[in-house]
């Protein structure tokens, strides 16, 4: 008989407890170090006035706080945040799931084109934020995109000059070939869990194109949605590399170039003072923002499912409202005398 079923009881359940500690041991020591004793000093020294120390020197306490919600350059960098979420949101929501849409049906090659889309994943933000910036949108003559226009017969565009807002252009190109086959993945799970059958009727039904997605793949893909609309919401909170990269010259920070985090970046690292309470501060007051825009995208998103399933028992279904919750019954027919 081996050694484990020698054990007793008390003695196995010791022993299961001792293992499970030695396995799981080293990475609850690495996640109470290096998140979030740095996160409850943060918030700590968000009170004190630290400048070029990490050790707090003159309690102030809500000071830095008052100082960043009436700072013109904190609020231009939450708006710069705000124009960045609305376009990168919504253009990686429509081309990851159309990009999935897509591939799932795809017979030949579906293996292929799924690593095909989701390769940019593994490159770095920082590589790709240079390849742009030197290579594809160089305001120079030899860059990729001026170089089509020319060949077109166009005149060469400042993209990073800052003076037409093209470069909005180039930081939601930049973000959308990095993270939609990330998110195109994330949809076509999703797709796979929905049953076969449901389409199988629908087209019993004659229902086809946009009815289908219409009634069938978007409420099936609900929980999915939900998901990946709070993964680019906090994502485009997190925007540093890309503007970092791609906007800022040697020397110089222009507005239009300061998110949040490169705001803080400049204030808590790259000038002079190194206000460490104030850069404390502005990351509990981002924090704090992107939990209530979570909070009130579930809570809208979930008042909606609630409503639409009020309407759906209040009104008697058409055919392809049936499609959309699984019903496999076909058009009703007239009654017979």
């Amino acid at each position: 008989m081996s050694t484990a079923a020698t054990l007793r009881p008390g003695a196995r359940r010791r022993s299961d407890r001792l293992w499970f500690w030695v396995f799981t041991g080293p990475f609850v020591v690495g996640l109470l170090v290096f998140v979030y004793v740095p996160v409850l000093w943060s918030v700590y020294l968000s009170f004190f006035d630290a400048r070029n120390t990490v050790t707090p020197t003159s309690f102030v306490g809500l000071g830095n706080y008052a100082y960043l919600l009436t700072s013109r350059e904190f609020l231009l960098s939450m708006a710069t945040f705000v124009g960045f979420a609305v376009l990168i949101v919504p253009t990686t929501f429509a081309l990851s799931l159309g990009l999935a849409l897509l591939v799932a049906p795809a017979r030949v090659a579906q293996a292929f084109f799924r690593s095909a889309f989701f390769l940019p994943t593994a490159c770095s933000y920082v590589v790709a934020a240079l390849v742009w910036r030197l290579s594809i949108f160089n305001g120079a003559r030899f860059g990729l995109v001026n170089s089509a226009l020319r060949a077109l017969g166009l005149e060469p565009v400042g993209w990073l000059s800052g003076e037409h807002y093209l470069y909005w252009v180039v930081l939601v190109t930049l973000r959308l070939w990095l993270q939609a086959g990330f998110y195109m993945v994330l949809f076509l799970a999703g797709l796979q869990r929905i049953p076969t059958d449901t389409y199988e009727a629908a087209a019993l039904d004659g229902a086809t194109g946009w009815r289908v997605v219409r009634w069938i793949t978007l409420p099936q893909l609900r929980a999915t949605s939900v998901a990946v609309l709070l993964l680019l919401t906090v994502g485009a909170f997190q925007a540093f590399d890309e503007f970092y990269n791609t906007l800022t010259q040697v020397g110089t920070y222009p507005p239009y170039a300061r998110p949040p985090l490169v705001y803080l970046y400049l204030v808590s690292l790259g000038q002079g003072t190194q206000d460490l309470g104030l850069g404390s501060a502005g990351t509990v007051i981002l924090t704090v923002v992107v939990a209530v825009l979570g909070i009130g995208q579930l809570r809208a998103l979930r008042e909606r499912g609630d409503g639409a399933r009020t309407r759906r028992r209040k009104t008697p279904p058409e055919p392809f409202d049936r499609l959309s919750t699984g019903s496999v019954e076909g058009p009703r027919r007239g009654r017979r005398s």
